[in-house]
Order: structure tokens, then C-alpha cells, then sequence
């Protein structure tokens, strides 16, 4: 079996509830989105709803159309997380998800958490070149070294007002979010956060996924209970921790300088050679996230 072969029969054992599903003789689910939506199934777990797995919607392909269609089909709940239609060029805009479900269907929308309010220095940017592409080491930038790339002085610390403002941007941003797509509400958990809320600027940590998932539950009206979970969600990134945010917050924290990625330290300064590097391969990516962060960039003074 060649190693392409061995990949693709895996990721049919893995989400074999779409590609060779098992009898279930109760209520089945489905929760699609990025990889926010696995760890809210997970989170899920212990409702009296088995919740199927299925890949992440930018990992789906034309060929599993048909398997996503006829689970769709059979399901009696469907939570998406805000997607366009036809997205990638395929069927998976969360109103064109909804129409494909079972008629009487439950269905919930849950927003895409990012929040930047615990690293207001760290971004998301879509390269040009490749909106997948991401820098070395970890997949996050930061506007000081997106403002050094770009020949600016990012040596000027931001006031504190000027991090909590950024916060509260985030917040604002998420609020928006939240009505404009009409979802189940998780911004007001993140009015006082702590780390233990947000590892990176969009991966939750188990406080927010506990409180959605309660939340999930109610609005559908799931029999059970949400259990516990055993082990930490999306945990292998864990951004570093600002003295000056613990100070302009208010929080009870320790402050760490380097990241912690599966499980290892790793030095920021580290980080930071490696993304410059990167960027002088890649000068599109500085100019579209200099261009896409200007306001949070003006508000830090970089």
C-alpha cells in the first residue's frame, strides 16, 4: 500500500461515521465548521444525541459530497458554525447545509471564536500567494514583527489602554458576529477572561467549550448532560503570556515569554527570527497583514 493510500484508508477509519457509517437506534448529529466544531462535539458528549465526526469543512472534497449529503439526510441535529455558500467552490455555506438536512431537522449556529483580548499582538493573515500558508513554528503572526517586516519601529511598548482597547475590539468583533448570524451567544464568557479561556487568539480552551456546549444544549434541547471533558481541547499551542496584558487586565496569572508547543518551550526570540525570514521570502504576506491589521496596529502604535 503506498503511503497516499494508507493516508486516505486512515482518514476513512477516522471519520468512518461519514464514509461507513454504523447503525445507531437513537438520534444522530452532526456538527460542522473549522476545528472549533470537533471540540464542541466533543464537549457535546454525554447528550442523549450521538454526535457523528466528519473532517473539518476546509478538508472536505468533491468525493465526499455524496457521503456528507446522505448523512445530512438521516441526521435529527445539525450545529454549523457561519460558513459562505459555496464555499470552496462546493455546497457547504451553512444555509445550503441546513436546506440538505432531514425535514425536522434541529439546527443551531455557533459562532467562530477568535478573540484577541489575551494577545493583542497576534494575528491571522491569508497570504496572497496561498491562503493556507502559514509562518514556521507556529501558525499565528505578530504585528510587531509584521511592523518590523514592514521597516516600522515596533519597539515602542502600547499602553495599557491601548491593549485593552484592542480587546475590546475583539470582543466587539465577536459580539457583531454573533447577531449578525443569529448563533448561540459565548462573548459575554469572555468579558473577564483568563488564559485558561483562549490558549491563541482563536483556540478555546475547556472554560469556553463547557459554557457553549451548556448552551448548545439548551437551545436544541438535548436530553442528557454535557460531561466533563477528560483531557484539555486544542492544547498542542499555547501563546506566550504578557506581563503588560496580566497588568492592563487585572489578572491573576504568572507571565511566560515563550511559547508552549507539544508540550515544548519555545523561545519567542526563536519565533520571531523565523518569521522575519519567512516574511523576506514572502513579502506579499506582510503587505496583506499590514494592510488587514492597520487599525489594531494604530491602536498598539506600531
Amino acid at each position: 500500500m503506498t503511503s497516499e493510500a494508507a493516508s486516505d484508508a486512515g482518514r476513512r477509519q477516522h471519520y468512518a461515521d461519514l464514509y461507513d457509517p454504523t447503525p445507531h437506534d437513537g438520534p444522530t448529529g452532526v456538527l460542522l465548521g473549522n476545528c472549533q466544531a470537533e471540540s464542541l462535539r466533543q464537549a457535546l458528549s454525554g447528550s442523549d444525541v450521538r454526535l457523528l465526526r466528519v473532517p473539518p469543512v476546509h478538508e472536505l472534497e468533491a468525493s465526499d459530497l455524496p457521503h456528507l449529503e446522505r448523512l445530512l439526510a438521516g441526521v435529527d441535529v445539525v450545529v454549523a458554525q457561519p460558513i459562505r455558500d459555496d464555499y470552496r467552490g462546493m455546497p457547504l455555506g451553512t444555509r445550503q447545509l441546513l436546506d440538505a438536512a432531514r425535514v425536522g431537522a434541529r439546527s443551531a449556529i455557533v459562532p467562530v471564536i477568535r478573540f484577541a483580548g489575551l494577545h493583542p499582538w497576534q494575528a491571522i493573515v491569508r497570504p496572497p500567494h496561498d491562503p493556507s500558508a502559514a509562518p514556521p513554528i507556529v501558525p499565528y503572526h505578530d504585528l510587531r514583527t509584521l511592523a518590523e517586516a514592514a521597516g516600522a519601529d515596533a519597539s515602542a511598548p502600547a499602553s495599557p489602554a491601548a491593549l485593552r482597547e484592542v480587546g475590546q475590539a475583539s470582543l466587539d468583533q465577536l459580539r457583531w458576529r454573533e447577531e449578525r448570524f443569529g448563533t448561540v451567544p459565548i462573548s459575554d464568557v469572555l468579558a473577564r477572561p483568563t488564559f485558561e479561556h483562549m490558549r491563541t487568539i482563536n483556540h478555546p480552551g475547556n472554560p469556553v467549550w463547557h459554557a457553549l456546549a451548556a448552551r448548545v444544549h439548551e437551545a436544541l434541547r438535548l436530553g442528557g448532560a454535557p460531561a466533563p471533558l477528560p483531557r484539555p481541547l486544542l492544547d498542542r499551542v499555547h501563546a506566550p503570556r504578557a506581563a503588560r496584558v496580566i497588568d492592563a487586565l487585572g489578572l491573576d496569572a504568572e507571565p511566560r515569554e515563550h511559547w508552549i508547543v507539544d508540550g515544548e518551550a519555545v523561545d519567542d526570540g526563536d519565533v520571531r527570527a523565523a518569521h522575519l525570514a519567512w516574511y523576506r521570502e514572502h513579502p506579499d504576506v506582510v503587505v496583506a497583514g499590514t494592510e488587514r491589521h492597520a487599525e489594531a496596529m494604530a491602536v498598539l502604535g506600531l
